[in-house]
């Protein structure tokens, strides 16, 4: 910056860059070569006492006194300085700008409106099993401003899956354009670098010549302060050698310019999008500043509070394209296919299929559970037939088991002629209090018990809970207690208990 007051007035000083420092350097009208007055004013009621220089507000262009463009020289051109007042602009976390990128899983955020209100959706995250991020898109405005319910909710995995797969069949046709592009870019990019490389140089040259003029404007008598500013002169002088020499070296080794074996490479990286997409070194704020380049908003809403969800992408240049994804529901009956589901279960029940049979001919058909599981498993069609009340056949057909011996029975059946559970007479079975073993081709347990075997078994479980277990105990405590002999058996001198 140039100082504007002092001995050193109009010389360079170099300072450390600030936040603030650096937003109104960017945002100055003379940054562009701008001449403007009243951009800013003194409102009376936000001044606060004691300190002058409070109450000051931006105006709008509209309403600055001066506006001169041209009249300065500018560092960059007009129409970059309106980009970048846009781009600032886009970046500040309000609800009508997208926001800076961040590093959330989260790929549409900032893009998402609700597809019923239309007002921008929030993003929340849920940390679920190893510490794994789960986003989810919120539309709670109105929940916030009039203490109402939320309009909509959904998890956004499934979204943002949606809308990459629409993004990646977009840039399918778009390979070469993108390694064009991508080349531009990082052309764009060693050239950033080199520039920053120039300035560097360009200030170790600043200080080699104010370093000179300042030996060279000092008085042959003052021999101490001038040796000290022969030295600074050297100081400055190796700088810029060790400057220059570096350049060198970097330029050896990353020239300005892309080689042929560079672009080359590039156009065949651009032609599998995909694999760059989901490679790991992508990530997910690249991915977000991809979208953001190619999508400008996407709307989405849920049909009723089923698991269908319209989705309409907006994308750059003003095309609409509409398409539907499904979501994870919470329950069974926000299915849209659940009527569907309940009549296609009890077919495949009806035709003696068992549940892994029943989890592929449904997956086969496109039918899907709730929640987060996209495909249907034994244990999620047991649990989907216990919830619809639908009973499969426990015993197999009679001619198609295999003939048992005189006085042997199928557990299955043995347990439905005492009315007992099938868990309880295998575990009898396994703990030998019942006499009985596997069949080698049907697969299934046998119980070997003719009539008197079946009265005590039957007997046995009558009895309550548990009473089989203590009475052998309180039968061993009276046998005990009787076989105690009567009288003084102890010695007399040993206290009785």
């Amino acid at each position: 910056m140039r100082l504007r007051e002092g001995p050193e007035r109009g010389e360079l000083r170099w300072r450390r860059p600030s936040r603030a420092g650096v937003q109104n350097m960017l945002r100055h009208p003379a940054y562009a070569g701008i001449y403007a007055y009243g951009r800013s004013r003194i409102d009376p009621r936000r001044r606060q006492a004691g300190r002058p220089y409070t109450g000051r507000v931006r105006t709008e262009r509209e309403d600055w006194y001066v506006y001169l463009p041209g009249l300065l020289p500018a560092y960059i051109s007009i129409e970059r300085y309106e980009r970048n007042m846009q781009r600032m602009d886009a970046n500040r976390a309000r609800a009508e700008s997208i926001g800076v990128v961040r590093d959330g899983p989260a790929l549409l955020a900032g893009l998402v409106a609700c597809g019923r209100c239309g007002k921008k959706m929030s993003v929340r995250y849920q940390r679920g099993a190893g510490g794994k991020l789960h986003p989810a898109y919120v539309c709670g405005s109105d929940k916030t401003t009039f203490a109402t319910g939320q309009c909509q909710q959904m998890a956004g995995n499934c979204v943002d899956e949606h809308v990459t797969a629409l993004l990646l069949a977009a840039m399918a046709p778009a390979a070469v354009e993108v390694s064009l592009a991508a080349a531009e870019q990082v052309q764009a990019q060693r050239a950033s670098v080199d520039q920053i490389w120039r300035q560097r140089l360009e200030r170790a040259e600043f200080a080699v010549d104010r370093a000179r003029r300042q030996y060279q404007l000092a008085e042959p008598e003052n021999r101490l302060v001038v040796r000290q500013m022969e030295k600074d002169w050297e100081t400055a002088m190796g700088e810029r050698q060790r400057l220059q020499e570096e350049y060198g070296r970097f330029l050896a080794v990353r020239p300005r310019t892309l080689s042929a074996a560079e672009r080359e490479q590039i156009r065949s990286l651009a032609a599998d999008v995909p694999g760059i997409w989901h490679a790991p070194t992508t990530s997910d704020a690249d991915r977000k500043q991809l979208i953001r380049h190619l999508v400008e908003k996407v709307h989405i809403e849920v049909i009723g509070t089923s698991e269908k969800v319209k989705v309409k992408v907006t994308w750059a240049g003003g095309h609409r394209s509409e398409s539907e994804t499904v979501r994870p529901v919470a329950c069974l009956t926000q299915l849209s296919y659940y009527p569907q589901l309940i009549t296609r279960a009890q077919e495949l029940v009806d035709a003696g299929m068992n549940a892994g049979q029943i989890a592929d001919r449904l997956n086969a058909e496109g039918l899907c559970p709730p929640k987060r599981s996209k495909t249907f498993t034994k244990n999620a069609v047991r649990d989907l037939l216990r919830s619809l009340g639908i009973q499969r056949s426990r015993t197999p057909a009679r001619q198609a088991r295999p003939d048992l011996h005189e006085h042997e029975w199928w557990l299955r059946d043995l347990a439905e002629h005492l009315q007992m559970s099938e868990v309880t007479l295998d575990a009898w079975v396994r703990r030998g209090w019942a006499t009985g073993y596997l069949h080698p081709q049907a697969g299934l347990r046998i119980v070997r018990a003719g009539p008197a075997e079946v009265e005590r078994v039957r007997t046995l479980h009558q009895v309550p809970r548990g009473q089989h277990n203590r009475r052998p105990w309180m039968n061993n405590q009276a046998a005990s207690t009787n076989t105690e002999p009567e009288g003084d058996t102890g010695d007399e001198t040993e206290p009785q208990v």
